[in-house]
């Protein structure tokens, strides 16, 4: 017998024993996967939660959702993430039937909403096939596309300085020129002070104002009281200017945030304080994977080594009403290909 239930109120989670511990730290290595993560999302980010949970005995699997309107009862729910996510992914209990659960859940789902979409599912994992056939199977229409790059790197037990050896050249040579003209720190605790460094570099430089300083800031401060923050700062001369926030967990770094001053970019203080960083996870942390997250950025191609795709799944209940007008569009738009390349 597999039970279904919806939460939108994320406290009721933690009253659940079994469900909080299959959603916690000690159960889970990446803080996407994690019920305090999507409580962050909530408190700091406008999101409404719906944590779709199906259960048979002790198998548990979990699927993260928000309504797409930001408000709870639309229509069309989405996954519960947001820019600052580097992936989504139904969560399941070592004990359970993941595919079985996940098709129950599917087909519950069908009461609730009429379009469900999921973006930067992982598949190296098998998550982003698994939902698709879970969807399938439970007689939703499924449309599966690529839509982000996740760019890692795995160390295969290479130390800092034999990794270095591998990067680009032009890379390598701004690291010699540059890296005495920059002194760089890096923090395993939260310090507010250079939090607030961060910031004041964050907004003086080339990034898009940021989302959420409130969320960030929570969970740097999170991260920092379990050990698993590694917060860089760059100095010339006595002046802040680069910062980027690392978290460390599971045998992994997740590069979070980087961000320089526009005015001190001859000085290449984010490459200097890169390096620093990538030094102090692979030889002090000593981890097997970095992981820069999504984005094609250029930069990154210069760190990592391998690049990863993320998917999106669009799924439609084929005989409600309200998605008629989008498979009306998908039609056309396959018609004009068609007349396109006639």
């Amino acid at each position: 017998m597999i039970a279904i239930e919806y939460h939108a109120d994320l406290k009721e989670v933690q009253s659940d024993e079994a469900l909080n511990r299959l959603l916690s730290d000690a159960e889970q290595a990446a803080p996407f996967d994690r019920l305090a993560w999507w409580q962050g999302l909530a408190a700091h980010c406008g999101a409404a939660p719906l944590l779709a949970v199906a259960r048979n005995g002790a198998g548990l699997a979990v699927l993260p959702l928000q309504a797409a309107s930001g408000q709870a009862g639309t229509a069309t729910l989405t996954g519960l993430a947001n820019w600052y996510t580097f992936r989504l992914r139904p969560i399941a209990s070592p004990a359970a039937d993941a595919p079985r659960l996940l098709t129950a859940l599917a087909r519950d789902l069908a009461r609730r909403a009429r379009r469900v979409t999921l973006s930067g599912l992982p598949d190296e994992d098998g998550s982003a096939a698994l939902t698709e056939r879970a969807f399938r199977a439970a007689g939703w229409i499924v449309r599966r596309e690529a839509c982000d790059t996740n760019h890692v790197l795995h160390l295969n037990g290479r130390a800092f300085d034999e990794y270095l050896a591998s990067r680009p050249g032009p890379l390598r040579s701004t690291l010699k020129r540059k890296g005495g003209k920059v002194e760089t720190r890096v923090l395993t605790a939260f310090d507010a002070a250079v939090w607030d460094e961060y910031e004041a570099i964050y907004a003086e430089s080339w990034k898009p104002s940021e989302g959420s300083p409130a969320f960030l800031r929570a969970f740097a401060e999170q991260e920092g009281r379990a050990g698993r923050l590694r917060l860089g700062l760059a100095r010339a001369e006595g002046r802040a200017v680069a910062a980027q926030m690392w978290t460390v967990e599971g045998g992994t770094a997740f590069i979070h945030k980087l961000a320089h001053r526009e005015d001190a970019r001859a000085l290449s203080p984010g490459s200097v304080l890169s390096a620093a960083l990538f030094r102090h996870v692979i030889d002090g942390d000593h981890v097997a994977m970095v992981d820069f997250g999504t984005g094609n950025d250029g930069y990154k191609r210069d760190w990592m080594e391998e690049v990863r795709p993320r998917y999106r799944l669009d799924m439609f209940r084929p005989f409600a009403p309200g998605n008629w007008p989008v498979f009306a569009g998908q039609a056309i738009r396959r018609l004009a290909r068609k007349g396109n390349h006639g």
